[in-house]
């Protein structure tokens, strides 16, 4: 017999009774002088024939993509990976449990979107060594120190106390090679210090980590609103420098949000300038031309913290009659520009639409931003069109990886 949900077994009906039942609900039994039984039964038969097929429909899920199998999508991450790349197999494993515990599929788009990045960031190391690493964060905590008003004597004196292992915190720092250990330096001087965390917790210069570089500050955000799959032993900017932890963050900021772009190359983009600011970009292409006001193509709507209009603001309040919004209404929606609701706010759409309609052909919905690159670590002229052009290349490459060379002909 089986169990039902309130703990008690039930027994089922002889048929008799049920079709008594049902006859009589129906208003078809005993009650309804001239009709005959066995039409009465015939009839609640039927019913309920009907009635266990809509439930069946309702329970049973609707036919949708294959199933995926573990051992298959695993083999065809690893044979995607370049052939350089140690531990092929083991990075594989963090990939696909990534996608499993985001609800992604393992296609070949994704995967080798996934793989993509991760080369250009780190070439497929956990942890990679950075050139230069302590002349490039003592540069970083002395221009962050400026910003907070704090004293260089401040700085200098603290980098001088002795740390756990003997040796001095700038003595130490003149030894990291990589983010990681750069990242534990810092914390262990945090705790160390007198008032550590408050006087020096926003000093510390590490903020992407991990093989596919992703923001530690997203990676926080991240765990507050979804369940992170793994134990977190310490703290999530130690998860974000494992293999695990740094692939699933990475993916779930490449792939787990609703965008809808034309090539892979825009969510590069946005993987690099922020969540949707290609379309932001298209977005501030079209306010450009109709407006005719030079705007720079980079993704950001407004000016954030302050109620002070960007220079984007004050070119969509130019058009505000033949949008028919008023400068509350634009406002309102360019607030979203860093989310999915924009793309379906009245602005948007409105604006989109008169591009259209007034250049005579459509406007593009998706563009790469241009942004220049600024980080510690960068020596060059660098921009985001750069960055997501080197991954399109690799990209592409892995694509071709997984396709099956054709046989040569026997002579």
């Amino acid at each position: 017999m089986p169990h039902w949900p309130w703990g008690r077994r039930r027994k089922y009906l002889p048929l008799q009774r049920v079709d008594r039942d049902f006859a009589n609900v129906a208003g078809l039994g005993e009650r309804r002088p001239g009709a005959s039984r066995n039409q009465a039964i015939k009839v609640v038969r039927l019913g309920l024939f009907v009635s266990l097929a809509w439930i069946s429909s309702c329970s049973t899920p609707p036919v949708g993509e294959p199933r995926i199998d573990p051992d298959v999508a695993r083999a065809e991450i690893a044979k995607r990976i370049q052939p350089w790349a140690k531990n092929r197999e083991d990075w594989a494993i963090d990939i696909f449990a990534a996608f499993e515990a985001l609800s992604i599929r393992p296609t070949s788009e994704n995967i080798c979107a996934v793989i993509a990045v991760t080369e250009q960031e780190s070439t497929f190391q956990v942890n990679p060594p950075v050139p230069g690493l302590p002349a490039i964060a003592r540069r970083e905590i002395d221009a962050r120190a400026a910003r907070f008003k704090m004293p260089q004597f401040m700085v200098n004196t603290a980098l001088g106390i002795e740390s756990s292992d003997g040796k001095t915190y700038a003595q130490r720092l003149e030894k990291v090679k990589t983010e990681q250990e750069l990242s534990d330096l810092f914390a262990d001087f945090i705790g160390m210090v007198p008032l550590g965390k408050k006087l020096f917790g926003s000093l510390n210069p590490v903020h992407t980590a991990g093989p596919m570089q992703v923001s530690i500050e997203y990676a926080e955000e991240h765990v507050r609103t979804q369940r992170y799959p793994y134990p977190i032993p310490s703290d999530i900017r130690d998860e974000v420098f494992s293999r695990r932890g740094g692939m699933y963050f990475g993916i779930a900021h490449l792939l787990d949000y609703p965008v809808e772009y034309p090539e892979m190359i825009f969510r590069f983009a946005d993987f690099n300038a922020g969540h949707y600011a290609s379309r932001n970009a298209a977005f501030q292409n079209a306010v450009s031309k109709l407006s005719k006001t030079k705007l720079a193509l980079d993704g950001d709507l407004i000016i954030h913290g302050t109620s002070e209009p960007s220079n984007t603001e004050l070119a969509v309040r130019s058009l505000a009659t033949k949008l028919d919004l008023s400068e509350r209404e634009i406002r309102r929606d360019l607030e979203l520009g860093h989310e999915q609701e924009f793309g379906d706010s009245k602005l948007f759409k409105r604006v989109l639409a008169l591009a259209d309609k007034e250049l005579k052909r459509p406007v593009p919905r998706a563009l790469v931003p241009n942004i220049r690159l600024e980080s510690p670590k960068i020596t060059r002229k660098l921009t985001t069109e750069w960055f997501a052009n080197r991954v399109e290349d690799r990209y592409l490459r892995c694509l071709q990886r997984g396709v099956a060379k054709p046989s040569k002909a026997r002579r």
